[in-house]
Parts: C-alpha cells; sequence; structure tokens
C-alpha cells in the first residue's frame, strides 16, 4: 500500500509527456509532407531560396571582419613586445622629466630624485637576485663546513658586542647619564626573562637582533644626520599630506567647526588616512613594503614567516587590520606565534591614529621612528616571554600569500577604506567619553577620600606618578620630569593611549609658549628629551630605554 501513491505518481506524470512526444511527431511528419518546416508559414523552397540569397552577404560580412580578427591575433602575438615599448616610452619620458627638473631647480627636486634612487635600487637588487641569487646562497652557506659557518656567526656576535661595548665607553665618558638607560634594558630584559613561560627555550638571536635592528635604527634616526634629515623631512611631508583632509571636513561641518572643535578637527584625519591605505593595499604597494620589511627580520632574527609578517604590517595597519594578513595560516599558528600577533599590535601605533597624533602637534619624527623601531623589539621581547617549543608550519616565506582586498577598482577600495575608518572613529569617540568620564570620577573620588585624611589634591595622576615614577627614570628621564612622565604612562598603561598623547601635547604646548616651568609644585613642561622619551614609551614599551641611550645630546 505504501507503493501505490509512488507508482500512481509515476503514471500521472509520464503520460503526459508520453502523449506529448506522440503530438510532436505526428505534427513534424505532416508538416514535412506538406513541404513546410514545423512553425513556419513558409514552404521549404521557399527557404532554399532565401538561404541562398543571403549566403553572399554572410560571407562579405565575414570578409569585413577579418582584419579586424587579424589585428587582434597580431596583438595577442606581440603582447609582450607592445608592453616592453610601452615600459620604455614611459621611462624615457619619466627620465627626460626628472633630469628637466633637476636641471632648473634641484633641491626642489631633490625628493623625487632620492625616491627614483631609492626604486632603482630594489630594481637592482631583484635583477641581481633573480641571476645571480642561487650562487651567492652556494657561497654564503658552504654546506660542507658546517663548523666554520658556526664560528663564522660567532665571530660576528663576538665583534658586534665588543662595538656597541666601545661605543657606550666611547659615548658616555662626557655624558654617564645615558648609562642609566643602558640599566633600565638590562632591568627590564631582566624582569621578562624571569618571567619567562620556558627559560631554557628562549632564542638569544632573536632577542640580540630584535634589540639590536631596534638600536641601529634609533641610531640612524637620532645620531646620524642624514637619517634625521630623512625621516624629518618624511614627518614633514606627511604633516602637510594630512592637512588636506581640511578641504572635505571643512566642505561637511564647516570651517568653524573644523577649527574649534575637536571632534571635527582630528578624527575626520582618520578617515582620509584609512582611504589612503586602502588604496595603497589595493595598488600592492602596502604589501611590498611589509614583505621587505619581514624578510630583514626574519633572516636575521630566524623567527617564522607567519609571525613577522603580522608584525611588519602593524607598523602600517590596527592591531585587529594586521592579522587580517595571514588570516588562512592563523589556525595552524603556535602558541608562541599568536603571543607575537599580539604582542606586535599593542607595540606600535596604527597608521590612521598616527596621523591624529601627529595633529596634536606630537613630534612626527619621532612618531614614525616610534612605530619603525616597535616592531622588531616587540618581536625580539615576545620570544623572551613566550618562547617557541612547538614545531612551526611556517619557517619559510614560500607558499605566503598577502590578500589584495576584495575591491575590484582604485574607486571601490577608497570607498572601503573610508567606510571602515567609520567605526574607528566611532570607537575613539565613545573610548574618549567614557575614559574622560571615568577618570574625573576616579578623580573626584580620589579626591573626597583624601580630604578625608588631610591629603589635599589626591588624584589618579598623582599616584601613578609615584609607582611608576621609578620606570620612567630607568628610561633615561631626567629626576624633576619622572612625576609627569610617570603621569602619561599611567594614562597609557590604565586608560587609553589617545588620552595620553592629548596630555603630552599641552605639555609641549606650554613649552612652546614660553609658559613659566612650575607653578606652586606642579610641573607646567618637561624637557625635549623626556617628551622624546615619552613619545617612544606611549608607542611601546619596547622603544624608551634603547632611546634614552641615544639622546645624551639633548
Amino acid at each position: 500500500m505504501e507503493n501505490d501513491p509512488s507508482g500512481r505518481r509515476q503514471s500521472i506524470s509520464l503520460t503526459p509527456v508520453a502523449k506529448g512526444l506522440e503530438n510532436m511527431g505526428a505534427d513534424f511528419l505532416e508538416s514535412m509532407e506538406e513541404g513546410q518546416l514545423p512553425g513556419s508559414d513558409l514552404s521549404a523552397t521557399e527557404i532554399r531560396s532565401n538561404w541562398s540569397e543571403a549566403a553572399p552577404k554572410r560571407f562579405s560580412r565575414w570578409r569585413n571582419l577579418q582584419p579586424a580578427l587579424r589585428a587582434r591575433s597580431f596583438c595577442r602575438e606581440h603582447m609582450q613586445l607592445f608592453r616592453w615599448i610601452s615600459t620604455g616610452l614611459l621611462c624615457t619620458a619619466f627620465a627626460a622629466f626628472l633630469l628637466v627638473a633637476c636641471l632648473l631647480d634641484f633641491q626642489r627636486a631633490l625628493a623625487l630624485f632620492v625616491l627614483t634612487c631609492v626604486v632603482l635600487t630594489f630594481l637592482g637588487h631583484r635583477l641581481l637576485k633573480r641571476l645571480l641569487g642561487p650562487k651567492l646562497r652556494r657561497f654564503l652557506k658552504p654546506q660542507d663546513h658546517p663548523r666554520l659557518l658556526l664560528w663564522f656567526k660567532r665571530g660576528l656576535a663576538l665583534a658586534a658586542f665588543l662595538g656597541l661595548v666601545l661605543w657606550l665607553s666611547l659615548d658616555t665618558s662626557r655624558r654617564p647619564e645615558q648609562l642609566v638607560s643602558f640599566a633600565g634594558i638590562c632591568v627590564f630584559i631582566a624582569l621578562l626573562f624571569a618571567c619567562s613561560k620556558h627559560h631554557c627555550a628562549v632564542s638569544w638571536r632573536a632577542v640580540s637582533w630584535g634589540l639590536g635592528l631596534q638600536f641601529v635604527l634609533g641610531l640612524l634616526v637620532i645620531r646620524t644626520e642624514p637619517g634625521f634629515i630623512a625621516f624629518q623631512w618624511l614627518g614633514e611631508q606627511i604633516r602637510i599630506f594630512l592637512s588636506y583632509t581640511e578641504a572635505g571636513s571643512s566642505f561637511v561641518f564647516g570651517e568653524a567647526l573644523v577649527k574649534d572643535v575637536f571632534a571635527f578637527q582630528v578624527l575626520p584625519i582618520i578617515v582620509f588616512f584609512s582611504c589612503v591605505i586602502s588604496v595603497l593595499y589595493h595598488v600592492g604597494l602596502m604589501q611590498w613594503v611589509i614583505l621587505k620589511i619581514a624578510w630583514l627580520m626574519q633572516v636575521t632574527m630566524d623567527t617564522t614567516a607567519t609571525e613577522t609578517l603580522s608584525v611588519a604590517g602593524n607598523i602600517f595597519v590596527s592591531q585587529t587590520e594586521a592579522p587580517v594578513l595571514i588570516r588562512p595560516y592563523l589556525a595552524d599558528m603556535t602558541l608562541s606565534e599568536v603571543h607575537v600577533v599580539m604582542t606586535g599590535g599593542y607595540a606600535t601605533i596604527a597608521g590612521s591614529l598616527l596621523g591624529a597624533y601627529i595633529s596634536f602637534g606630537i613630534d612626527a619624527t619621532s612618531l614614525i621612528a616610534a612605530s619603525v623601531m616597535a616592531a622588531p623589539c616587540a618581536l625580539a621581547l615576545s620570544k623572551l616571554v613566550y618562547p617557541e617549543v612547538e614545531e612551526s608550519k611556517f619557517r619559510r616565506e614560500e607558499g605566503m600569500k598577502l590578500t589584495y582586498g576584495d575591491a575590484q577598482n582604485l574607486i571601490e577600495a577608497a570607498s572601503t577604506g573610508a567606510a571602515i575608518s567609520v567605526k574607528v572613529v566611532a570607537n575613539i569617540a565613545a573610548n574618549l567619553i567614557a575614559f574622560l568620564a571615568v577618570l574625573d570620577f576616579i578623580n573626584a573620588a580620589l579626591s573626597w577620600l583624601g580630604d578625608m585624611v588631610d591629603v589635599q589634591g589626591l588624584s589618579f595622576q598623582v599616584i601613578c606618578s609615584y609607582i611608576l615614577r621609578p620606570v620612567a627614570f630607568l628610561m633615561g628621564v631626567v629626576w624633576e620630569d619622572c612625576p609627569v612622565v610617570a603621569e602619561l604612562l599611567g594614562i597609557k598603561l590604565f586608560l587609553n593611549e589617545f588620552v595620553a598623547y592629548q596630555e603630552l601635547s599641552k605639555y609641549k604646548q606650554r613649552r612652546l609658549a614660553g609658559v613659566e616651568e612650575w607653578v606652586g609644585d606642579r610641573k607646567q613642561w618637561i624637557s625635549v628629551r623626556a617628551e622624546v622619551l615619552t613619545t617612544f614609551a606611549l608607542c611601546g614599551f619596547a622603544n624608551f630605554s634603547s632611546i634614552g641611550i641615544m639622546l645624551g645630546g639633548l
């Protein structure tokens, strides 16, 4: 009985089909007998005559299309040649433009000349790597002499150590206060090693190379004139570039609000910068820079590809966007690699927020240098706290691919970047409202409690100025500036770095305005050295001690 319904459904569904096929066949035979095609009022003879009349027209149309098809085929066959010709013409035109610009005013064209030299250097390196790469690898890594390679590494490490000792002894002979920062580095490393997850598994190569790269970058930026001029020029160009935000924000909000209201003055910069970052990702320039920085850290520190790419990406994007670069590989990463990803996010400044901090009046050179220097040091200190004890699947960069986003063109990439920044702007505004309100409530509560025991002016900042004063001193800050710097560090640790940078900008503005240094027992501004150290420290605590060693001249 259960099979009857299905049988009926089959018979019911097949009967009309069979009848339909029989009817179609009968109609077709009848029409053919009458000399007509089904569905047509013309006879077969008339159809043949019409076909014979239309055939010459179709063949003539085909002959007309033959030159276009030949041209298309010729272009496909010689596409590579056309690309070389167009590239050569564009390069020739650019070279002529650069030559004319340099002849007219070399100082004005210096930036374009330097950028051109940098691009040519990387292109030459890529060409040499392609032609001589295997030979150089065999020469630099002799497989038949592992002991010779081991002694070479030990000799290189010994030479670096002796060079550091010699440099410190000569540089600090006239400014012994710089040794305080060196002692600070040793203290912080000892504390982190004491808190390490696996003491015996610490890779001292990663730690030493990370601190060394940070030290070299700081030395280049602060203690050499070409490096200082280069980063100063870069900071000035970024400041000018961010000033273009006023065109859009003034049109939307009006000039009065943009000049007087904080939200309309600073937050639109984040929208503009996020839009630019998204466009650079779409064209692939950001991925190229990230890969180069990651390659340098991976070769020297012997870290895995995924964690190195994430830390390098944090130089330019936020801690929520950088892991997206390695999203396909997150599931297979070890706990140590995940710890590096999290540490790198907290140790650097997002590119969009970098523009906001520069708009506060914070030195752009220090901010850029701090974000770049924090990357290798964050990687080193993360490996000190949580060393690698598992076997990673990503020891080499081969097979690693960075995403270019879902945008189909530049317009969509720019629009997507601006739309994504709306959430960031809303989060910043909400956090500022919440944290500043909470801070004011905490200060009111502490002041109320302090008045009960005749302690006047008790606040969150005062407590931080006492607790974190030794940390500020180990950074290399002079003792009289330590209370203010300790307050800013406390705000960064317990509240928000956005608020801390805003407070730092107020101290800088008072110094530039010539305000009295002391009003009662309250310091109104701090020295330039303390400002630079605080700028690096608010970016990430991985930076400040090594910078303190190099700021002896300030």
